[in-house]
């Protein structure tokens, strides 16, 4: 009895307010509003273009929708598994019924490659442009060509013959000297590997790169090709003017055997459906703005070492929605604060 009288005067005179440990956290609470009013207020401007990527934690998987134009999450959902087209068709569906229900209208998405969506896409909005990210077509085409550069490289590297140990001979001394540049050369190509996938160069590249070309018409042909490449996601042409050039450039490519196998990316249909954006502004040639979220959740993960359950994570991300949502007023009333700060009172001189 005297313990407790003790105690409530103790905790009456602290001049601290009381511990919060054991509250309920906010994650929790936020969780059940993203479909409610999160949604409301994330869709008062929506611009009607959205980007879809999954990511990959562990052994969970979140799928997330982010709009476009204006860099906010719309929704996400977080799955113990590997996604299927079934799981991908649930969340879209779900989300396509917010939608509806506001009478906001989808106008074009931008995934990537992935297999997962275009069905499913097709399926849910028809007639609706969907666009593959730009980023990884061309990272995808700039792998395969660094990939037949290290083969040209190989076999030019294997023609050298090699020399004896010990001094050469007058007579081997003319051929060492030129096998001496060769290999040299292999080791440049190397060296500024790059320059064959750069788009643009400068002047003391092109230099270099002429050098690297000089008596290789195979070298020569993979540099024009990337170039090529570039020129199709050039924004003052339309989609059907590149595709104009791709099919030029592919006929092209048919005549070196080897080199059209080592760069069977360009004739993937997904780079027919990566060329959209060239007749559509507003449309996203990039899924950055999902990309964007997607590396702020990876950045708090290397921190918070507690979210690795699949509550924790929806909490998590639920968190970052909110406080993305509210960045802009945030920072109006940090300027405000500022400004107000800067200026002098009113009264004194």
């Amino acid at each position: 009895m005297l313990a407790g009288i003790s105690g409530a005067t103790t905790a009456s005179s602290c001049p601290t307010p009381p511990s919060r440990t054991g509250s309920r956290p906010r994650g929790k609470k936020k969780v059940g509003s993203v479909w409610t009013n999160y949604l409301d207020e994330a869709l008062a401007d929506f611009s009607g273009y959205l980007t879809i990527d999954e990511l990959y934690d562990g052994s969970f998987c979140v799928l997330s929708i982010v709009d476009n134009r204006r860099y906010k999450r719309l929704a996400f959902r977080v799955l113990d598994h590997k996604p299927t087209r079934g799981d991908v068709r649930a969340f879209l569906s779900e989300f396509k019924r917010e939608l509806d229900k506001r009478g906001l209208k989808v106008l074009g998405i931008t995934t990537d490659g992935s297999s997962l969506y275009p069905k499913v896409l097709k399926k849910l909005w028809p007639g609706v442009p969907h666009q593959v990210c730009r980023f990884h077509i061309l990272m995808k085409i700039t792998k395969a060509v660094l990939g037949a550069l290290a083969k040209l490289r190989k076999e030019i590297q294997a023609q050298i013959p090699k020399f004896k140990r010990g001094h050469p001979s007058k007579e081997q001394q003319v051929l060492a000297r030129r096998f001496k540049r060769r290999k040299q050369r292999v080791a440049d190509l190397f060296k500024h590997r790059y320059l064959f996938v750069r788009h643009h160069l400068s002047a003391a590249q092109r230099k270099t790169l002429k050098n690297l070309l000089h008596g290789q018409p195979q070298l020569r042909a993979l540099r024009q090709i990337m170039d090529e490449v570039y020129r199709l996601f050039d924004r003052r042409c339309k989609t059907q003017t590149a595709l104009g050039r791709l099919d030029k450039l592919r006929k092209r490519l048919r005549r070196f055997k080897r080199l059209r196998r080592a760069l069977a990316t360009l004739f993937s249909p997904n780079l027919e459906k990566a060329l959209l954006f060239l007749d559509d502004k507003l449309l996203g040639s990039t899924s950055n703005a999902v990309e964007r979220s997607n590396r702020r959740f990876r950045k708090t993960q290397k921190s918070i070492y507690s979210v690795r359950t699949k509550e924790h994570v929806e909490q998590r991300l639920a968190l970052d929605m909110q406080r993305e949502l509210r960045a802009a007023k945030r920072s109006c009333t940090r300027k405000t604060l500022h400004r107000d700060r800067s200026e002098p009172e009113s009264g004194h001189p």
